[in-house]
């Protein structure tokens, strides 16, 4: 046992040189200002992952990161992570309708990060992007014309239920941080798509705004903590799935 729950730090477990599915428990870690060791950007701290999830006498097995250590807790899966930090954070309401209301628009970003994924590897993730790039191509046509829409007209018609200045009201959750990301890496993968989507989508581009003019995050993201992204991760620019133009037919 690390120590009580109460006093240990956080320990985030994610591969160290991709944003991922970790980044999104990073910014609820920065924004909160909390004290974690994201352990596998360390010496040694793959190596250590990897033990982790093979479970102990003490830790059940992981299926993948992420995952966080927290005194004797382990808990993986995104989303069910950040529904464990974040009211230790201060970043979900009281109330568990609020919090009921958080986690379903956390799950639906979490599909819309596995359809992100997909567009580049929609055959198999063991085979190179090169080995199905025709079957990209097709996949990412579609994600582009139908489903970002869909996502992100949902997010819009949620900032506007609650006001429009965050998905869950006047208050900063960490769905709004799950959010920001998803604009983030949406406008780095398919930047030609989203500047198609801007018009239709100003609530959720004013709060990506509002939330990368946070101190602590704009802190972050001008910091080498916060990784670029690259071809490595879910998030990938690959222009031709991404034409200037949307193909007809």
């Amino acid at each position: 046992m690390v120590g009580s729950v109460k006093s240990a730090r956080y320990e985030l477990y994610y591969w160290p040189t991709i944003q991922g599915r970790g980044e999104f428990i990073r910014l609820a870690l920065e924004e909160a200002g909390a004290p974690y060791v994201d352990v596998a950007r360390r010496p040694g701290g793959v190596k250590a992952m990897m033990k982790m999830m093979g479970g102990s006498a003490r830790t059940p097995p992981v299926f993948a990161p992420p995952f966080l250590r927290h005194g004797d807790r382990v808990v993986a899966q995104t989303a069910n992570v950040l529904a464990y930090l974040a009211p230790r954070l201060k970043l979900v309401p009281a109330g568990d309708r609020q919090r009921t209301a958080a986690l379903e628009i956390q799950l639906t970003i979490a599909d819309l990060v596995a359809e992100a994924h997909d567009t580049h590897h929609p055959i198999g993730v063991g085979l190179y992007y090169e080995d199905q790039k025709a079957a990209a191509k097709k996949r990412a046509g579609e994600f582009v014309q139908a489903r970002i829409p869909k996502f992100l007209g949902y997010l819009e018609s949620r900032l506007a239920h609650s006001g429009g200045r965050f998905l869950l009201g006047p208050r900063l959750s960490y769905v709004d941080l799950s959010a920001f990301q998803v604009v983030c890496g949406l406008t780095y993968a398919f930047p030609e798509g989203m500047r198609r989507q801007a018009r239709r989508i100003p609530l959720l581009g004013a709060l990506h705004d509002r939330v990368a003019d946070r101190p602590r995050i704009a802190a972050y993201l001008a910091s080498k903590r916060r990784i670029p992204f690259n071809e490595d991760g879910i998030f990938r620019r690959y222009p031709e799935l991404d034409p200037k133009e949307p193909p007809r037919g």
